[in-house]
């Protein structure tokens, strides 16, 4: 149905791709470019060809973002029956609020986003402290949702530099709330981006919210949890039917759209499937250390990966839910074609580069594979080690990748290459469309979603050829 990602791209090789980097690096003072250099080459098809999770060099633009970003944003915010505290000054409780689109369905009156909070620190809570306020708030906020399940709090930066005992303050809460009440010491400054603040939080689940409960139905050998995945413009809702038609039983949902007690009940399911193993492979391997779970990561971008994922995931059952797989594939491997034979025709050929946190940079290439594109330049914010191991394998030979880029590289490198479209995140959304090049949002699906599974693919395809076909960026002049 469709092809494998193209290996080799006419015209890029490693001395061109390494030449290119050294042109980027050539306005950086010796001592920058000296600790960017190993972050930054052309892909050797095995094995990480950059260094990652270092600190990013002072004066350097980066997106990343903190560790209360990787906390807040990513891992409780989801949490749909939960009040969320962002503890600290409002600026970052109220940009974490459903900057990322991760939708819920309704409860306690609110539908669209999860319920959140802020302690809006001013100054006198940093000269006297903001322990009282905290205990205040959580009082209020269990008294204004008595439905929520729980309530986390998540620290900001100027909590952890005045020494506030959240941990305290939350246990106390806990006990006259009589509701878990969970305290996130994930302060902004901590780490090296916002991979910490994912870390902390699977930590913290691990500590306070794992095996304390039990699901209410009867176990079954298809119990599965679906983890990292944070319901971005409605993916579960997308993943989790195709999950349920091969005859799988999703028991829980970490965290998008996600129930606590669901989540704290997950050490009985008989197998975790992971999307975004950055975010959540922490838990995964608790998981399998003190339960006996097996995990494993799946990648439902695209009908090529979505078939291969479902055959990796039926060998884990036995010939029933291998016959379903199957079973589906035939039936959407058809619709699936009709969805390319539309839209690659368009689309054969076009560059795509990029940037992006978490898995995209790796899970989407071949989804733009089956539509005909070649990615000729992907990179991480926040990536380790073994996440350019496996971006490696997916991207052509000598293609660049690019660790924690700046504002600068990109644009060099886009000016460069010349992408039809690069998908990345708000912050670069804005200069590239004024150089006149289509964008996506790769961060929220731009507004749009879901893209997950076989219900997404269209809606991805669709996207796609809007933003690269629009007849309006023929009347953009770039200004430099």
């Amino acid at each position: 149905m469709s092809e494998a990602p193209v290996k080799k791209v006419a015209g890029i090789t490693k001395e061109s791709t390494q030449a290119m980097i050294d042109h980027a690096m050539e306005i950086y003072p010796d001592k920058a470019k000296k600790k960017r250099a190993p972050h930054l080459a052309p892909n050797e098809g095995e094995g990480a060809c950059v260094k990652s999770n270092r600190k990013t060099v002072p004066g350097i633009m980066s997106a990343r973002g903190c560790a209360y970003a990787g906390a807040k944003g990513v891992v409780w915010g989801p949490i749909r029956d939960m009040v969320h505290v962002s503890h600290g000054p409002v600026g970052c409780g109220w940009y974490s609020w459903g900057t990322r689109r991760n939708l819920v369905t309704g409860v306690n009156g609110v539908s669209q986003f999860a319920m959140q909070f802020t302690s809006d620190f001013q100054e006198k809570d940093i000269v006297y402290g903001g322990d009282k306020k905290l205990k205040t708030l959580l009082n209020e906020a269990h008294e204004l949702f008595p439905l929520a399940k729980g309530i986390s709090v998540l620290s900001e930066c100027p909590v952890g530099l005045i020494g506030d005992d959240i941990n305290s303050v939350a246990k106390v809460a806990s006990e006259e709330l009589q509701i878990p009440v969970i305290p996130c010491n994930c302060e902004g400054f901590r780490g090296v981006s916002q991979s910490l603040g994912h870390h902390i939080s699977n930590d913290t689940i691990r500590d306070h919210i794992i095996g304390t409960r039990e699901f209410a139905e009867p176990e079954s050998p298809y119990d599965i949890a679906l983890i990292g995945d944070y319901n971005i413009g409605g993916d579960v809702w997308s993943v989790k039917p195709l999950l349920e038609e091969i005859g799988l039983n999703v028991k829980a949902v970490w965290t998008g759209d996600g129930e606590l007690e669901k989540i704290a009940a997950t050490h009985k399911v008989k197998l975790n499937l992971i999307h975004c193993y950055r975010s959540m492979n922490y838990m995964c391997r608790v998981m399998e250390e003190k339960y006996g779970i097996p995990w494993l990561e799946f990648n439902f971008f695209g009908p090529t990966k979505i078939r291969e994922s479902l055959r990796k995931i039926a060998e884990y059952f036995d010939d029933t839910i291998k016959e379903k797989v199957e079973a589906a594939i035939a039936k959407y491997d058809p619709i699936m074609q009709a969805v390319i034979d539309e839209y690659r025709p368009r689309l054969e050929g076009k560059k795509v580069m990029l940037y992006v946190g978490g898995l995209r940079p790796r899970h989407t290439v071949n989804a733009y594979a089956d539509l005909g594109m070649v990615v000729v330049g992907s990179g991480y914010e926040f990536a380790h080690g073994d996440d350019y191991e496996r971006t490696s394998v997916e991207m052509p030979e000598a293609t660049v990748i690019y660790d924690d880029a700046s504002e600068h590289e990109l644009e060099q490198f886009v000016d460069e290459l010349r992408p039809d479209l690069v998908g990345s995140g708000i912050k670069e959304k804005y200069l590239f469309q004024k150089m006149g090049i289509p964008f996506r949002q790769m961060h929220s699906w731009d507004y749009s979603g879901p893209y997950h599974a076989y219900n997404g693919f269209p809606i991805f395809a669709r996207d796609v050829d809007m933003a690269v076909n629009s007849p309006t960026w023929k009347l953009v002049k770039a200004p430099f």
